[in-house]
């Protein structure tokens, strides 16, 4: 962008080349609404206008360069290849960055349709490992109280009935959802408060702000400049990113990331994240319509309040298990089915995962066979039917991935459905003994640690799926 007679001079002046100590044969100039960006050579030099403005203060330089040193610090934590410095030009400070390939960004890697499972496995792990090591809200603070979860959500509706009168009866009922949703979970917001889930997160992780950095998918660009944006409920910072990967029309990588964050983080059953999921997720939709409606974009807002409706429907629910030895294809298919779901709703709790999480231990790592015991197994499947009625409870249909090799083991999930009084399915998975000891030879980081051995002690304890369980066995995608 070349800069305009509103441009300050020494803005202008950075537009030389030779303002630089490292060879730079032209400079851009990027500008938003609170910054000036400069791309010059290898790096990029964020300097920060002198606004004042209702949700930021840069009315000095001495908050200029606070801002500037807490953008540095906080960046840091996710993507210090990337931010460099705080340097100063004439006096007024930037950050100094390292550039990347905007190609690499999710938001341009996913409208070329090359954002993958993988890409979004290794960001819900990223996701997962920055919230557990970031800053706990401290119990005196106002973040994640319930009252202050609601006034934002409330101060959106106050500014779309001025800004679009026109969708008053539309409004009127996703206020009415808020208010209600919100009376509904107030309990699981205070508790999810007090447990420690309310952290100092990223504030802004769209896809815009994610980048492909090698194989890594890298956040960058945190909201440094307001903490009531930045300290929030872990559940509502994944909520950012699974409304944006729908915004972009891709309901069955949202289902993917949420089920691989979820996986990683172990925030589910009893006041977990999918409780208050959908509130946060029906909040960012409203966000995104203001957002539009303040730029003149009236049908992308209205299409962010169609969003929002749909996400505060839950979907239909149901519980399906899958059956089937090791390396018959279980997690295969009930991963195709998760990327299939044009709902973005259903949820996945595998067994490999939960069995190690019950012995402390993380997806990927290796228990050397200690854990596989017929208590270990037994306590295995106790966790997994309290997971699966705490998420049908929060609204979400389950898929169990698991052996289901033993008759009462199935017969536990089917009267789970019936007490709920919600279809039953049974995903039967099969292959040739050769198949399965390929697979099971060829397995590489897999939460599984079944050998050939543990199959060929199956094949004795398999109960074949009896009349009536084969009347519900679905076949695998």
């Amino acid at each position: 962008m070349a800069s305009t007679p509103a441009t300050p001079p020494l803005i202008r002046s950075l537009l030389d080349p030779g303002r630089y100590p490292h060879p730079v044969k032209r400079v851009d100039l990027v500008e938003t609404h609170i910054s000036w960006v400069l791309l010059a050579g290898d790096f990029a030099y964020k300097l920060k206008k002198p606004v004042t403005l209702p949700f930021v203060d840069f009315g000095t330089v001495e908050r200029r360069r606070a801002d500037c040193a807490a953008e540095l610090r906080l960046n840091r934590r996710h993507a210090p290849e990337l931010y460099l410095d705080v340097v100063d030009f004439d006096g007024e400070p930037a950050v100094k960055m390292r550039r990347f390939d905007e190609a690499c960004r999710l938001d341009r890697v996913c409208a070329r349709g090359e954002l993958t499972p993988a890409h979004l496995t290794g960001l819900a792990r990223t996701i997962a490992d920055f919230h557990a090591a970031a800053a706990v809200a401290p119990p005196s603070s106002r973040f994640g109280a319930p009252e202050q979860v609601l006034a934002p959500a409330r101060e959106n509706f106050d500014e779309l009935d001025r800004l679009l009168p026109g969708e008053s009866p539309r409004l009127t009922l996703l206020r009415a959802w808020t208010e209600a949703e919100f009376a509904r979970r107030r309990d699981v917001f205070a508790a999810r408060r007090a447990g420690g889930f309310v952290r100092e997160c990223h504030g802004d992780l769209h896809l815009g702000n994610l980048v492909l950095l090698g194989d890594r998918v890298t956040p960058f660009d945190c909201i440094e400049f307001n903490e009531d944006f930045r300290w929030i409920d872990v559940a509502s910072e994944i909520a950012f990113t699974y409304v944006d990967l729908l915004d972009h029309g891709q309901p069955g990588l949202a289902c993917w990331l949420l089920n691989e964050w979820l996986a990683w983080s172990g925030d589910h059953g009893g006041n977990g994240a999918l409780a208050v999921l959908r509130f946060y997720a029906v909040y960012r939709a409203m966000v995104r319509a203001k957002v539009a409606t303040l730029q003149g974009r009236a049908a992308e807002a209205a299409g962010y309040l169609a969003l929002a409706e749909r996400l505060g429907v839950p979907p239909r629910l149901t519980l399906t298990i899958t059956f089937g030895v090791s390396g018959s294809g279980k997690t295969t298919a009930s991963s195709a089915r998760l990327l299939a779901d044009a709902s973005a709703a259903t949820i996945r709790h595998r067994s490999d995962v939960e069995r190690k999480r019950l012995f402390g231990l993380s997806a990927d790592a290796d228990s050397g066979g200690t854990i596989y015991s017929a208590d270990a197994s037994a306590r295995t499947y106790a966790r997994l039917a309290g997971l699966a009625r705490a998420t049908l409870a929060d609204g979400w249909p389950v898929i169990v991935d698991a052996a289901f090799l033993r008759r009462d083991e199935r017969r536990a999930f089917a009267a789970i459905a019936g007490d709920l009084g919600i279809p039953f399915g049974i995903l039967a998975c099969a292959a040739p003994m050769d198949d399965l000891r390929r697979r099971i030879e060829a397995r590489r980081e897999d939460a599984s640690e079944a050998t050939t051995a543990v199959l060929e002690q199956q094949q004795d304890w398999i109960e074949p799926l009896d009349e009536a369980e084969r009347a519900l066995a679905v076949a695998p995608a």
